[in-house]
Order: C-alpha cells, then sequence, then structure tokens
C-alpha cells in the first residue's frame, strides 16, 4: 500500500514524481543516474556524497539524542573487531534514519524534469510506500565478477578510508558486509515486485544506461532533438 499524503511529507510532489535507484555498492547506480541526468536534462540527487557530508551534523545530534559519543565508534569497533553480519545488521538498522535526512534534501527539490535519486541507502521497503508504482524504481546489485573489477579499478573502493589495526581484514570485512547488504536489497526488491538487475560488467555503461532508460520510459522527457 502507498502512503497517503498525511503520513509523508511532500510539499512539492518531489517524493512521489522522482525517480529512483537503489540497490548495492560498486553497482555502478551513480554512473548511469549521471548518464540519465545528461541525456534527459533530469535533477540527479547521489545519496552517498550528502551522506557522507551534508547529513553528518544530523548524524552526530542523533548520536548525542541517544546518549552515544558524539565522535562516534572507534574504526576498530566498526571495521576490524566486528562480523559481517553484525557490520550488515547495524548498516541496515541505520538506513531508515539516514533516509528520513534523504528525504529532507529531496523535499527542496523543484524540478521541470523528474529528479532521479541514486544510492545504496534508498532501500525498497523506504521508497516503496512512496512511489505510485513499482516501475519508479530500479535496484541495481553488481555480480561477483564486475565488484571484482570495480575493487581493481576504482581507487576508492580499494581500501577502507579509515586508519585501522588491520587493513586487510577491514577490507574483508567491509566486502563482505557489502554483499550481505546488496543481497538484502535485491530480496527486499524481489517481494515488492520491484526490478532487480543483476550488473554483470559485460555491457559498459551506456547499455547499461539503456536498460535503466527502458525501465524507466513511462517517466521520462522525450531526449532533445538534435538540430542540423
Amino acid at each position: 500500500m502507498n502512503a497517503t499524503d498525511s503520513e509523508v511529507w511532500d510539499p512539492f510532489g518531489t517524493l512521489r514524481s522522482a525517480l529512483w535507484i537503489g540497490g548495492g555498492q560498486w553497482a555502478g547506480k551513480s554512473t548511469v543516474a549521471r548518464l540519465l541526468a545528461t541525456r534527459y536534462g533530469l535533477t540527479a540527487y547521489h545519496y552517498d556524497y550528502h551522506d557522507a557530508r551534508a547529513h553528518n551534523d544530523r548524524r552526530i545530534a542523533r548520536r548525542a539524542r541517544l546518549g552515544e559519543p558524539i565522535a562516534g565508534p572507534d574504526p576498530d569497533s566498526v571495521w576490524v573487531n566486528v562480523s559481517p553480519q553484525e557490520m550488515a545488521d547495524e548498516t541496515l538498522a541505520g538506513f531508515p534514519a539516514r533516509f528520513e535526512w534523504a528525504l529532507d534534501d529531496l523535499r527542496g527539490l523543484v524540478s521541470g524534469r523528474p529528479v532521479i535519486a541514486e544510492g545504496w541507502g534508498l532501500r525498497p521497503e523506504l521508497v516503496a510506500p512512496i512511489i505510485d508504482s513499482p516501475r519508479r524504481m530500479i535496484v541495481m546489485v553488481p555480480s561477483e565478477e564486475f565488484r571484482a573489477r570495480q575493487l581493481r579499478e576504482l581507487p576508492r573502493a580499494a581500501a577502507v578510508a579509515h586508519a585501522v589495526s588491520d587493513p586487510d581484514r577491514a577490507q574483508r570485512n567491509r566486502l563482505a558486509r557489502d554483499r550481505l547488504v546488496a543481497d538484502e536489497a535485491a530480496r527486499s526488491a524481489r517481494r515488492l515486485g520491484i526490478r532487480v538487475l543483476e550488473v554483470d560488467g559485460l555491457d559498459d555503461a551506456e547499455a547499461v544506461a539503456d536498460i535503466v532508460v527502458d525501465h524507466f520510459s513511462s517517466y521520462l522527457p522525450m531526449p532533445d532533438v538534435c538540430r542540423h
């Protein structure tokens, strides 16, 4: 059942008219969103960028309200001295609060063309109550082969970006957590009738974007016609 206007505050109708790309880390979500934004003049919202920067004050305030240390846990307790399943459970438990921060960002956007929002924190079970059709969302998850390629080729994927006592173990834990979180996104999407796209790396980014365009075709404006 979709949420009613009284359940989700959407003053400009931005949330219900948005297009959503969720899924796992390293699936190419940001790249596809940028390509669609360029092709169709969409307004792109990159969850990771806001979550790592603009949301930090809210994160600190939430810790204070919960009586947790404002500085947050030390990196070893987050990345080293914990199992991947515990990491995944904590990540999933934190997504609803982080999603509300993203919704606040999106509520303030008004665009003549659709907003496309992408990020791993845009979970199917959180987005589903807002949208009027499951076709407004797609969930992208990487195959094991594509994830391995991304790890080789993307500098930001190569290691945990924190000083820890055991970098190799931290990276292994991180990768295992990412698999668990991506798997849960796919399961959740399938339960809700939302399309899951496994990205295997055999197609280039433009071809993957074409698949996503086809999925969103009912909601996209006509591309600009080239002038001769």
